[in-house]
């Protein structure tokens, strides 16, 4: 299942995708199916509280989208807002998670990237946030920012928290994720490296695209063998696969879950693979006018246009 937020008539609903140009209200879909699985009398409008609700919300967002899957042409379901074409004027996906608890990245992930940049690889996670400002969805505009022109790419594979928790050990981990998607954790190089901490250079505003949807982890079977790529105006610019990460996703949860309570909703960037442009000779930065595409196994493609702080 391929989970969305869209935005249309001054409004903003969580959805699921139905085939590749309809998109299901899960709210209102849920209501306009008429029968109601196990305790939920309905389904919440937000996508956070859809997670809140675990697999149970999961499972009934998934009746609603088989529902609508011959339904997608109904003209009264879509003059009341049930189904959506994504065509329609007005209508967009924002961020599959709009507004996220909290965004952790992991620094120096894969074994490429840390040898091209010449650092070390680590024992331990490296652990970060980024601010929640910084998200952004398909089709948004990633800013270069006044205060820099060191504005890097960086493809790298998201997942969600769907089940949270402390102490959870990796053997359970991928049981408490909800699903996969693309970001782009833009990093402002010079910024990242006035302190020890990353987060100042990797939190600017409009530098955490993530999407265009959430595809739940029953549809991603192995998260550790998905292909990335990542280009700059259409041309190559990362190549990797997920089996280079250094830590894995049960390693990271196990981690971070030790010292804090992840809960629904939280978003993990996973780290980079080589290929960015501080690596490069000579460096390559990213500026107005360019387009930014990042591909990640079966998650959709995120596109973003590059401009100009206002």
């Amino acid at each position: 299942m391929r989970l969305v937020t869209y935005t249309s008539r001054g409004t903003t609903r969580a959805g699921a995708m139905v085939g590749s140009e309809h998109v299901v209200d899960l709210a209102r879909g849920y209501a306009a199916r008429g029968e109601v699985l196990g305790t939920l009398r309905e389904l919440p409008a937000e996508m956070l509280d859809l997670l809140d609700l675990g697999d149970e919300g999961l499972d009934a967002a998934r009746a609603v989208v088989a529902w609508a899957e011959s339904r997608r042409d109904d003209t009264d379901l879509r003059d009341a807002g049930v189904i959506w074409r994504t065509d329609e004027v007005g209508f967009r996906l924002a961020a599959p998670i709009p507004e996220p608890r909290t965004v952790y990245a992991i620094g120096l992930n894969y074994r490429a990237h840390a040898a091209e940049i010449g650092a070390a690889v680590p024992t331990r996670p490296i652990v970060f946030a980024k601010v929640r400002s910084c998200i952004v969805g398909d089709g948004d505009a990633i800013e270069i920012p006044k205060a820099s022109e060191q504005v890097d790419w960086e493809a790298e594979l998201c997942f969600v928290i769907g089940t949270g928790g402390r102490h959870i050990a990796a053997k359970d981990a991928l049981n408490h994720v909800a699903g996969y998607m693309n970001g782009n954790d833009v990093s402002v190089r010079d910024w990242q490296m006035h302190f020890p901490t990353w987060m100042m250079g990797k939190g600017f505003d409009t530098h955490g695209p993530i999407g265009p949807f959430l595809v739940t982890r029953d549809e991603v079977p192995d998260p550790h063998a998905l292909k990335v790529q990542l280009w700059v105006n259409d041309v190559l610019k990362q190549e990797s696969s997920t089996d280079d990460l250094i830590f894995n996703i049960p390693q990271i949860i196990e981690y971070v879950s030790e010292a804090v309570t992840l809960q629904p909703g939280d978003i993990f960037f996973t780290g980079t693979p080589a290929g960015v442009g501080m690596g490069r000779t000579p460096q390559e930065w990213m500026k107005a006018g360019d387009v930014v595409r990042i591909e990640i196994g079966n998650l959709g493609v995120l596109n973003n246009p590059v401009v100009a702080e206002a």
